[in-house]
């Protein structure tokens, strides 16, 4: 993205925070906050996943770090809610730090760096699910109260802002990674490590700090969560079923690009909505054609969404530009 796409980055961010303002239905403004709190953990795996190439199916460790963190605060230490926001991104970068130093020390790469990450997700489930500090089996719930300066809202609306302000930055993040030294090294990385280390790249270093910025983006989506749903417990926090979401966004809406983490959120909240509304009650059957459309979208359209948006503008802009004149 050159700097052409700041102010349609802006353009986007204030269309979208204006759609509360005609959309009064809870049911859609729910169905936008889910997707957002998606494409925000999805972005936390695209710097690390898109932009350097190091795919983890683990992200869930750090969403729920901040889960946990923000909740636990509150409930057992009565630390405010907008701090212990904070300290919950905080404790989710940590967390990303020590498993991105454990695992670039030791030079792990591709699915053995996917299988760490995800055997490090595991092994806090299982932890989240028998500490007391926790809640153990029964989980966390963080007390009822309705007031802006408990980050508890009347209106959904409220939420959404919210939401969409953190989506907003992780935007500007992605983008700011994009057009700077680190991200070229960091792309540089993902087409070439060894190519990357001899031309003076401080692989080890750079992958570190792209770790550092995706838990700390995947952690802020579990703070959020806490705070909308008020309850957390070792299923929800460390389950396959962030880590999962968090990589199909990147991957459907287009791996590597500033967008694609939001556009496949969109997608892939929408057609899960869609498929439950085809097949009805009968279980099951949603996720089967759910899965098959995925299938077919990663086939047929292996740079995402963003990809098929960039061909078409590539295809245009040639028609559009006038025939250069014959100098023979």
């Amino acid at each position: 993205m050159t700097s052409r796409g700041v102010p349609f980055l802006v353009a986007l961010v204030t269309g979208l925070a204006a759609v509360p303002l005609f959309v009064q239905s809870n049911v859609v403004l729910n169905f936008m906050v889910v997707a957002l709190m998606i494409a925000l953990a999805g972005q936390g795996w695209n710097v690390l996943g898109g932009y350097g190439g190091q795919y983890s199916f683990g992200h869930a460790a750090f969403f729920g770090t901040g889960a946990y963190t923000t909740a636990i605060l509150q409930v057992r230490y009565g630390v405010n809610a907008w701090p212990g926001f904070a300290l919950g991104i905080a404790a989710g970068a940590l967390v990303g730090a020590i498993v991105g130093f454990l695992s670039f020390r030791a030079r792990l790469r591709g699915s053995y760096f996917a299988l760490v990450t995800l055997a490090f997700a595991e092994v806090l489930r299982i932890i989240a699910s028998v500490a007391p500090i926790t809640g153990a089996g029964v989980g966390t719930l963080v007390k009822l109260d309705l007031r802006p300066e408990a980050m508890q809202f009347q209106s959904r609306a409220a939420f959404y802002w919210l939401i969409l302000a953190l989506v907003a930055l992780s935007l500007f993040i992605a983008y700011a990674i994009e057009n700077s030294r680190f991200g070229a090294r960091l792309v540089a990385i993902r087409e070439n490590e060894d190519a990357a280390r001899a031309l003076g790249v401080d692989a080890f270093t750079v992958k570190l700090g792209a770790m550092t910025i995706s838990a700390a983006l995947t952690a802020a989506a579990g703070c959020f969560y806490a705070q909308y749903y008020l309850f957390i417990d070792a299923g929800i926090a460390y389950g396959p079923w962030i880590s999962i979401e968090a990589l199909l966004a990147p991957i459907i809406g287009g791996i590597g690009t500033v967008f694609g983490p939001l556009l496949g959120a969109l997608v892939v909240k929408t057609l899960g909505e869609v498929a439950k509304l085809v097949t009805g009650g009968a279980p099951g059957l949603d996720l089967v054609i759910y899965g098959g459309v995925l299938i077919l979208v990663v086939a047929f359209a292996p740079q995402g969404i963003a990809g098929i948006f960039n061909g078409l503008h590539r295809r245009i802009f040639r028609r559009t530009q006038p025939a250069e004149p014959d100098r023979g």
